[in-house]
């Protein structure tokens, strides 16, 4: 199990590098606007409608300033060169993909946050954030539509001495029929991140709603907890356990929200999912406990087989996805051996993107409408 782990966080962090293609600059168009992400006020970082980001940095005494993209600064360096204010400016060498991604400033060997965007958890710190403008982001724009709520709650948990804290979304109109129960999601978020990932980054609240007003998905609740009990950095996932938060989340977590939610609180209204570290989380932990979930999702994070599933009766979807950057053959024909096995398996692939939210988002997207039929 050790091994399977480290091998798949060591190809999704493979699968995020990102080599800017090299783009004559004269190329660019001068089209660049603030990104949505940023600080009330704040010009920079800006993006243009091919893509590009544009930062800039005050910084009168450095030497070296770089902006390092991606999880970790795993997706290349830009750096920026000096102006005769004491600023420091530079463009991306190439387009980026569409969608959120994080980054952070390197200032004379010394790591920062731009002080001009809003932070985002990730790589196990307060990341920055920029948003590359997508040509399908209206599933997830805010909309006029009714919303739902996303609470924070803190649940006893006697197995790590401690309460523990989960966000809960509850769709529109909630609060106001008090008979009416709902399924619930278990939603987890990847290595490196929190529970507050999937309501900032991914917006899995707005396309909840979107898709409720839309008429597109049946309402439920989705719950979002931390998925680590043990604290791993990069390159020590060998030494992680998933049996403590298997707990927590079972014998926990569940029976709180059960408790304090009005909840179907059948295996068959129960379904969990998880991107890349969670969705390792949600493969071992749906395997090993049948009888609590019925749906089964990985976005980004392996795949289920013939030889994984016990009993077909039980499992009422098994959802796979991935970017067309990562390896898409896999859920692909995954899917289909299982659908081949008669299961209700569904692949789907986010055209254009890599191991990123942009891929997540769209993949919650595709995933919602097949829950809880």
């Amino acid at each position: 199990m050790k091994n399977y782990f480290v091998s798949l966080v060591l190809f999704f962090v493979s699968s995020g590098m990102l080599c800017l293609a090299q783009t004559n600059q004269s190329a660019i168009i001068e089209d660049f606007k603030s990104s949505t992400k940023n600080q009330p006020g704040q010009e920079y970082p800006m993006v243009n409608s091919q893509g590009y980001a544009r930062f800039r940095v005050i910084a009168p005494e450095a030497q070296n300033v770089v902006v390092s993209l991606g999880l970790g600064g795993t997706r290349g360096g830009t750096p920026l060169s000096k102006a005769e204010d004491g600023s420091w400016m530079g463009t991306t060498s190439g387009p980026m993909d569409e969608g959120f991604h994080y980054y952070h400033v390197t200032i004379d060997g010394g790591v920062f946050n731009d002080p001009g965007t809003l932070n985002y958890y990730g790589s196990t710190r307060w990341e920055s954030g920029i948003e590359i403008p997508a040509h399908d982001q209206d599933f997830y724009a805010l909309k006029d539509v009714p919303h739902g709520n996303v609470v924070q709650v803190l649940f006893p948990s006697p197995s790590t001495n401690t309460s523990r804290r989960a966000f809960v979304y509850t769709p529109p109109g909630y609060d106001k029929d008090q008979s009416k129960r709902y399924p619930v999601l278990y939603l987890q978020h990847g290595w490196g991140e929190d529970e507050t990932a999937w309501s900032n980054q991914g917006h899995a609240n707005l396309i909840m709603d979107n898709m409720i007003a839309a008429g597109k998905i049946k309402p439920f609740i989705i719950v979002m907890t931390y998925g680590m009990t043990n604290e791993v950095r990069m390159g020590g996932m060998s030494s992680f356990k998933i049996e403590p938060f298997e707990t927590v989340l079972i014998k926990e977590l569940i029976p709180y929200i059960d408790a304090n939610f009005r909840t179907l609180s059948d295996m068959t209204n129960r379904a969990m999912a998880g991107l890349s570290m969670g969705a390792m989380e949600t493969r071992t932990i749906t395997l090993r406990n049948p009888d609590v979930f019925s749906y089964y999702a990985l976005l980004s994070g392996g795949t289920y087989t013939l030889d994984d599933i016990k009993d077909k009766s039980k499992v009422k979807l098994v959802f796979m996805s991935s970017g067309s950057k990562e390896r898409p053959d896999g859920v692909i024909n995954a899917a289909k051996a299982l659908k081949d096995a008669g299961f209700n398996a569904v692949s789907y692939v986010s055209e254009g993107t890599a191991h990123e939210f942009q891929t997540w988002r769209r993949s919650l997207y595709e995933l919602a409408p097949l829950l809880f039929k």
